[in-house]
């Protein structure tokens, strides 16, 4: 955690933007998580001395049990909760090996882009959800 300028925490996290024909995965957070019941990116927070593609390569496998390459930045938000801040950065990743099992997540769905505004996403992740949409609409 790094120190905000009015002496506020900021938690860096790292979420995946997954792609398959059946869309994007998406990630619900555990009864016992922070914001519980949210849907999200997956992945999460970067811990000290990690870069933020090996913290997600590890996130992926601890909550999806799959191994992932990471690709690009493809957004990246900060936000401002009562407490905290959160400093997300969302990259492109593939599946490499495995297939997704909630391990230590509630759920996880596949969702196309244009089902995703249905799912509660927390403050900070719909701002990436929103950039990543937003993109979407240039590319079409």
């Amino acid at each position: 955690m790094e120190e905000h300028a009015m002496n506020r925490s900021v938690v860096h996290v790292v979420a995946a933007l997954i792609q398959s024909d059946a869309g994007y995965l998406i990630t619900k957070r555990a009864n016992h998580a922070v914001l519980p019941g949210f849907w999200e990116f997956p992945g999460g927070m970067v811990e000290q001395g990690e870069q933020d593609r090996q913290a997600l390569v590890r996130e992926l496998g601890e909550r999806l049990g799959i191994e992932a390459e990471v690709g690009d930045v493809v957004g990246e938000t900060e936000h401002d909760y009562e407490d905290y801040s959160v400093r997300i950065r969302l990259y492109e990743a593939f599946i490499r090996k495995g297939e997704p099992e909630a391990r230590h997540v509630a759920e996880f769905r596949w969702v196309p882009s244009t089902e995703l505004a249905r799912y509660p996403f927390p403050p900070a992740d719909r701002a990436t959800m929103d950039q990543l949409l937003g993109m979407e609409g240039r590319t079409r």
